[in-house]
């Protein structure tokens, strides 16, 4: 009998947690600083549910972004990554939403960036793309430094289970050959 009490206590905590986890996805920073946020970044980890988003294990290397402000309501997002047919970057403008905290380009297939939390040495980015009526969810680690603390790989390790992410979540090898080709 006593048993029965605890296991409710049990399953109250479990239940909390995961309500927490659930939340914290979409909880967006709605007082990010931008120019705090703009810089170099690298990209350590990644969690998808876009089909051959990855390279084959070999063929994986860090990847970068660099985010800059481009005028009031406008970021420039460069991204370098390492794809099946090697490094490869790209640049996109994006624009904030007047009613939620993102930025999008629908034309160029960008349907959201959003940073669901940062400390300004880290990041952790939500990009949603689409294109022809798919659309592909993709949770980023950005970092300062190309080495993950463990706690920011544990953020987003739980950020891509409450996402339903996690069975093509991948932590990035130390290889920056390809982020390095954004260094200024």
């Amino acid at each position: 009998m006593r048993l029965l009490p605890s296991l409710a206590l049990a399953l109250a905590l479990v239940l909390a947690a995961g309500i927490q986890l659930q939340e914290h996805p979409t909880k967006e920073s709605q007082n990010l600083n931008w120019d705090k946020f703009s810089g170099f970044w690298y990209i350590l980890a990644v969690a998808t549910d876009a089909p051959g988003f990855l390279p084959a294990r070999d063929k994986r290397k860090l990847g970068a972004a660099v985010v800059q402000v481009h005028r009031t309501g406008r970021l420039l997002v460069t991204v370098a990554f390492s794809r099946s047919r090697g490094c490869q970057s790209r640049e996109v403008s994006l624009r904030k939403d007047k009613k939620k905290a993102v930025f999008r380009n629908s034309l160029r297939g960008v349907l959201g960036f959003h940073v669901l939390s940062t400390d300004y040495s880290y990041g952790l980015v939500l990009l949603r793309l689409g294109r022809a009526g798919r659309t592909y969810r993709s949770l980023l680690l950005f970092h300062r430094q190309s080495v993950p603390s463990f706690l920011h790989l544990r953020e987003l390790m739980d950020a891509s289970a409450a996402l339903e992410l996690s069975r093509e979540a991948v932590v990035l090898p130390k290889d920056a050959s390809c982020a390095h080709t954004l260094l200024p």
